[in-house]
C-alpha cells in the first residue's frame, strides 16, 4: 500500500539564482503549495546582486525559509558579500551576524541521488576535496566534460538559455539539470520539483510584481 503521507513529505524541491526576486519566489512558492513540514526546499544561491544593495532584503526571507528547515547554499553573490562584510567595523553588530550565517552555509547537499550545488563541480575530483571557488563559478571544467557516473547535478549559475535551452527553459543534460532559468535577465524564475520534473515559474521582466505563476511539464 502507497503512504499518502509519506509521498507528501518526500518532495523535493529547488530554486536558484533569484537575484532578489523575492516577490515572484513568494509566489511559486505558494503555487507549489510549498508546506515547511512536508516539503524538503533547497535554495542554490545567488539571492542577491551583489553590486545591487536593493536585493539584500531579500537575504532576510532567505534566512527564514532556513530557519524554517530549508538547504541554503552559497553562491558567488553571497561570497562577494561575504567578502564586503569582512572590511566592516568590528562595531557593526548585523554585519557580524552576516558574516557568520553565510560562512556556515554548506557548501553542497547530497539528496535522492541529487548533488545540488550553485555552480557545478570539477570532474575528477572528490566532493570533500572540491574548493568553494569552483562550486560557485566554475563553467568551463564542469559544463565541458561529460557527468560521472551516477551523479546528476542540479545546479544554477549559468543562465539556462546559454546552454541551448529555450529562454526561460530548464535544461536537461547527461548528468545535468540546469534550473537558473534567468531571472536576473527578465527571463524567468523556477521552482523545480524534481522528482516528477514539473517547473512552477514566472516573469521577472518589468511586470514581474503582477505576473502569474505557470507550470511546465518536463
Amino acid at each position: 500500500m502507497v503512504n499518502s503521507q509519506l509521498n507528501l513529505r518526500s518532495r523535493l524541491l529547488a530554486i536558484s539564482d533569484i537575484h532578489g526576486c523575492e516577490t515572484g519566489l513568494k509566489k511559486l512558492l505558494a503555487s507549489a503549495g510549498y508546506s515547511p513540514s512536508r516539503d524538503r526546499l533547497v535554495l542554490l544561491g545567488d539571492y542577491i546582486d551583489a553590486g545591487n544593495p536593493g536585493t539584500y532584503g531579500t537575504l532576510r526571507y532567505i534566512r527564514a525559509l532556513a530557519q524554517q528547515g530549508a538547504c541554503v547554499l552559497p553562491g558567488n553573490h553571497e561570497l562577494k558579500l561575504l567578502r564586503r562584510l569582512e572590511d566592516a567595523p568590528s562595531s557593526d553588530a548585523e554585519a557580524k551576524t552576516w558574516r557568520s550565517w553565510i560562512s556556515g552555509l554548506p557548501r553542497y547537499l547530497l539528496e535522492d541521488g541529487y548533488l545540488f550545488v550553485h555552480a557545478g563541480i570539477r570532474q575528477g575530483v572528490g566532493l570533500d576535496r572540491q574548493s568553494l571557488t569552483d562550486l560557485t563559478e566554475i563553467r568551463e571544467g564542469f559544463l565541458d566534460r561529460p557527468a560521472e557516473d551516477g551523479l546528476t547535478v542540479v545546479f544554477g549559475h549559468t543562465p539556462t538559455s546559454r546552454l541551448g535551452a529555450q529562454p526561460g527553459n530548464l535544461w536537461f543534460g547527461e548528468g545535468k539539470i540546469g534550473i537558473d532559468t534567468g531571472a536576473k535577465h527578465g527571463q524567468r524564475l523556477t521552482l523545480f520539483d524534481v522528482h516528477p520534473r514539473i517547473g512552477y515559474w514566472c516573469a521577472t521582466g518589468p511586470e514581474a510584481n503582477t505576473a502569474d505563476v505557470n507550470t511546465t511539464y518536463y
